[in-house]
């Protein structure tokens, strides 16, 4: 017979192989993800936004616990995810959120996270708890540069004062701090209320506009290079690019590369890692 002590000296073993295996493969999933990191943007900080779609205050929650995904990822890379905007919902949740994420990469890492997220789960606010549907739409972009030249023509501007909307009583803005800009000829809306004063505001505002004028001539390269190969296709807010199903099984799935997690809960708490590499690994191997 095998001494007791030996034994749990072999099973401590064990044990620490196992760990050190773990830590191994997920060392290993970092550096796939940064071997993949090439674009011209990659490097850079990104803005995280999250707006709430279709299915009322199902969806605007469903938008909070993405942005609470992001925010827990962020924090496991090390990174900070500073609050730019916040707009609460009707009833619970968010109907947007605008989030700056610092840190080596973090577009990179985020940029496939575009696109539309779809939950599928029990409803916590339907009395006779029936399934619901839920959307919400997620949008990166890169931190544009100060020193990268955006034209942006302060005569096409068009700003807007009001005050910033809260919980109620004492957290209520009597001055109107909160700042809106349309960018008329896009039709681009930026609207932050987060920062105490107006001026803070209309900076914060100004950054998130820039930010997506830049990427909205980013995507009207990226569509003349694929009409010119033949295959481009127009995206559509009803083209989810993910599913979370809480009930009546457990599932995320990917629907652009099919890559599956039976584990959820975990993936809502910010293990997003084997999802964005697996997107990125795909679109380097079809470009």
């Amino acid at each position: 017979m095998i001494d007791e002590a030996i034994a749990e000296d072999f099973n401590d073993l064990e044990n620490d192989l196992s760990a050190q295996l773990e830590n191994i493969v997920k060392d290993l999933e970092i550096l796939e993800l940064k071997a993949t990191l090439s674009g011209v943007h990659d490097d850079k900080n990104a803005i995280l936004s999250v707006q709430a779609g279709a299915g009322g205050v199902d969806s605007q929650d469903w938008a909070e616990i993405l942005t609470k995904m992001y925010s827990k990822w962020s924090e496991s890379k090390g990174f900070k995810a500073k609050i730019l905007n916040w707009t609460d919902g009707d009833e619970a949740g968010i109907k947007r959120a605008d989030i700056e994420i610092i840190g080596t990469n973090a577009y990179g890492y985020l940029k496939g996270e575009a696109g539309v997220h779809r939950l599928i789960r029990i409803s916590p606010f339907d009395q006779q708890h029936q399934r619901h549907t839920s959307f919400s739409l997620v949008e990166i972009l890169p931190e544009v540069d100060n020193n990268l030249d955006i034209a942006i023509d302060p005569d096409e501007l068009r700003m807007d004062y009001f005050r910033s909307s809260g919980a109620g009583g004492q957290s209520v803005q009597k001055n109107a701090t909160a700042v809106r800009i349309v960018h008329e000829p896009s039709g681009i809306t930026v609207s932050v209320q987060n920062e105490r004063s107006q001026t803070r505001n209309r900076e914060v505002a100004m950054k998130i506009l820039t930010a997506r004028l830049m990427e909205r001539e980013l995507k009207k390269q990226k569509e003349e290079e694929t009409k010119l190969k033949g295959d481009f296709v127009s995206p559509e807010f009803g083209n989810q690019i993910r599913t979370y199903v809480m009930h009546p099984y457990k599932l995320v799935k990917d629907h652009r590369t099919n890559h599956e997690s039976s584990d959820p809960d975990s993936v809502l708490a910010g293990d997003l890692d084997s999802f964005l590499l697996s997107y990125l690994q795909k679109s380097v191997g079809a470009s």
